[in-house]
């Protein structure tokens, strides 16, 4: 048993510094020369207009749960018109990025590990090599800034989704006043709650793009490999988003506030 931990450790230190030489090699490309224009559109197309039904569905329901879960447990309290700006905070800080994030993850990530991962089984990246193309400059930095780009834009249109749909839910629906709702959630809602949001939302996206790209490039030979690549891509990933998302909130909490 202390043999498999120190081998999982081992593993584990050698994929961080894989990802590190990976994100050192696409920050040096783009330094060096501007990737091509129409794969760049291509990846943006792909990753941020066709997500964006999924995204904006993601939104939208996770404001009316937490609208419906928070008013039953505030007009306990007879705290009803606090019920918004808990939704407003809780989706701009919080549950869009993430969510966003592991929406990408599930669509956009996926498909990024088995494409590349299909492409290094069929040779095509060693096919790359002996034509003087770079895949990282070809392959990953197009997806990287896709995915750094379009990843808070789609944030953005998740929080403002779901704050719409929790004032729909909580005035129309269930009765809260107005006025005071918006109220709330203006006066609670600061700059930095939305600017907390954004910043996660580019590190997700970046995370997204280096972990699947990383495990599309490297993926063991045959059908199998590049099934077994994309199922721990997509794992990964999230889980980086996930623990990743209470250290940034932390931090970013101490240097917003």
């Amino acid at each position: 048993m202390p043999f498999r931990i120190q081998e999982r450790f081992v593993n584990l230190l050698d994929t961080l510094g894989a990802l590190a030489q990976l994100l050192a090699e696409a920050i040096q490309s783009l330094r060096h020369q501007r990737p091509s224009g129409r794969d760049l559109v291509q990846q943006l197309y792909q990753v941020g207009v066709k997500s964006q039904s999924v995204v904006l569905t993601t939104g939208a329901a996770t404001g009316m749960v937490l609208t419906a879960q928070t008013y039953f447990q505030f007009h306990k309290v007879r705290l009803d018109t606090a019920t918004g700006a808990v939704v407003s905070v809780g989706m701009a800080s919080e549950l869009g990025p993430v969510l966003a994030g592991l929406m990408l993850t599930a669509r956009v990530g996926a498909s990024m590990a088995a494409e590349l991962g299909t492409m290094r089984v069929t040779e095509q990246i060693d096919a790359l090599r002996t034509l003087a193309t770079h895949p990282v400059d070809y392959l990953v930095v197009p997806r990287f800034l896709a995915l750094t780009l379009a990843a808070p834009l789609l944030t953005a249109e998740a929080v403002t989704i779901g704050i719409a749909a929790s004032y729909l839910v909580g005035v129309k629906l269930l009765g809260i006043e107005g006025a005071y709702y918006l109220a709330y959630i203006n006066r609670y809602t600061a700059p930095s709650d939305i600017l907390m949001g954004l910043i996660k939302s580019v590190l997700f996206g970046a995370a997204i793009a280096l972990i699947c790209c990383h495990r599309g490039l490297t993926c063991p030979q045959g059908a199998e490999g590049v099934g077994r690549a994309t199922t721990e891509a997509v794992v990964a990933a999230s889980i980086t988003i996930l623990v990743s998302n209470f250290f940034l909130t932390l931090l970013l909490t101490q240097l917003l506030n």
